[in-house]
């Protein structure tokens, strides 16, 4: 059989040289490295051609290639006709010369991009790190309290020596009217923590945090949201482990079912976390309380046949990798809980109560309260701060609340 090779459609490229000629070989190496396809690989060198061909007709140098050229050369190819008709070929031309600037950058060939000038006023940075430093807050949870106290300063303004109880107090009952409950306790646990920063800084009154109202929450109010445990057990099943996916969302699933993880412990596990010797794992989880937890035998091999013959052969420290290239960690927890809505579509199960890896979560801990285990137990494993946070499951054994309840006095009258 006659191997056939791909020809380039840029006769202006053809094998000439040009500027971005002596930083091709490296970049086209870390493509390959990262796990692009010899295809992809094929079209991004090609682009990175036509993109230095471009450069030397307008006497540009490689130390000068920034956003701006990128955005000067995608404009050449949309209204040229380097690409003629195949907009497809334009676009990966010009992600192409995005991703060779970005190369160049890391390797310190051209300067890095400016900084983005952060909008964020120098106070509430302060409160960010406040928060980070005394409280421990994950980034994110920090970003969405900078986005509630931007909307609180919109309205009072950024003095605090003004701020009055009456205002506060004003402020959260307008902006929380009419609103879900999720979203005024957002806005009170934020409006809160900046009150108290400003008394402990000396920057505004103390006590004012104690006039914002507090959000009506009857305890231990609503039933955990949970799967049976047969249920569960076709979900996991439902992976396919001959492939890279299947093999990495089954060990996944098994961290959220059987160790009762929440989606940011799996999407935070590194390599040096598993402590194979000691069948242990290391959890990092909510205020930065780090904890070793026992490693089953069933989860252990399906990380084992995950690490071993489908993960990624990159230098990368996290555990879970995407599958497709560029190889990289998951960005947030926020894919965790793809993997476990798209787990329960693959497993036919249309009526789950939820559809995030908390439901999992709940799930382990359901089933641990059937089969006999104490709340102690329970709120060791899922790492709760108060007994409180697992008296809430207790409502989910049915039959051992049944034996307990008592009957309704028929005769009785209102």
């Amino acid at each position: 059989m006659t191997k056939v090779t791909r020809k380039s459609s840029y006769p202006q490229s053809g094998g000439r040289r040009s500027c971005t000629t002596p930083y091709v070989e490296g970049f086209i190496d870390e493509l390959r490295a990262s796990g692009y396809a010899a295809s992809s690989v094929f079209d991004t060198e090609r682009g990175v051609k036509h993109f230095g061909t471009w450069a030397d007709a307008r006497g540009l140098a490689v130390a000068e290639f920034d956003d701006g050229v990128v955005a000067q050369f995608a404009s050449h190819l949309g209204s040229s006709d380097c690409c003629g008709r195949n907009m497809g070929l334009f676009k990966r031309t010009r992600i192409a010369a995005r991703q060779f600037v970005a190369y160049l950058r890391r390797t310190g060939v051209v300067a890095a991009a400016p900084a983005m000038q952060s909008e964020t006023p120098p106070l509430v940075a302060a409160f960010s790190a406040w928060m980070r430093r005394h409280r421990g807050l994950a980034p994110s949870t920090i970003v969405g309290y900078e986005r509630a106290i931007g909307i609180f300063l919109a309205v009072e303004g950024r003095e605090p020596v003004r701020y009055t109880a009456a205002g506060v107090r004003a402020f959260v009952v307008t902006c929380t009217r009419e609103r879900s409950r999720a979203y005024a306790k957002w806005i009170v646990r934020a409006v809160r923590l900046w009150l108290r920063f400003l008394a402990a800084q000396g920057l505004g009154p103390v006590g004012l945090d104690a006039a914002v109202p507090t959000v009506p929450e009857w305890r231990l109010s609503a039933l955990p949201r949970y799967l049976e445990p047969a249920v569960v057990e076709r979900v996991i099943a439902a992976c396919d482990c001959a492939t890279p996916h299947g093999c990495r969302d089954r060990a996944i699933l098994l961290l959220l079912a059987r160790l009762g993880l929440r989606a940011g412990d799996v999407a935070g596990l590194q390599l040096a976390d598993v402590n194979w010797a000691q069948g242990t794992i290391r959890v990092c989880g909510k205020g930065r309380r780090t904890v070793l937890l026992p490693l089953p035998q069933e989860v252990g091999d399906a990380l084992l046949a995950y690490l071993q013959g489908k993960r990624p052969r990159v230098a990368l420290n996290s555990v879970f990798l995407c599958t497709r290239a560029p190889y990289r960690p998951f960005a947030t927890s926020a894919s965790i809980a793809d993997v476990v809505r798209l787990a329960l579509a693959r497993a036919g199960v249309d009526d789950a109560p939820s559809r995030g890896a908390h439901l999992l979560r709940h799930s382990a801990a359901t089933a641990m309260l059937r089969a006999g285990s104490s709340l102690e137990t329970i709120g060791a494993l899922l790492r709760h701060v108060s007994p409180d946070t697992t008296a809430h499951y207790a409502k989910v054994d049915v039959a051992t609340l049944a034996t307990v309840a008592q009957p309704w006095p028929e005769s009785a009258r209102c």
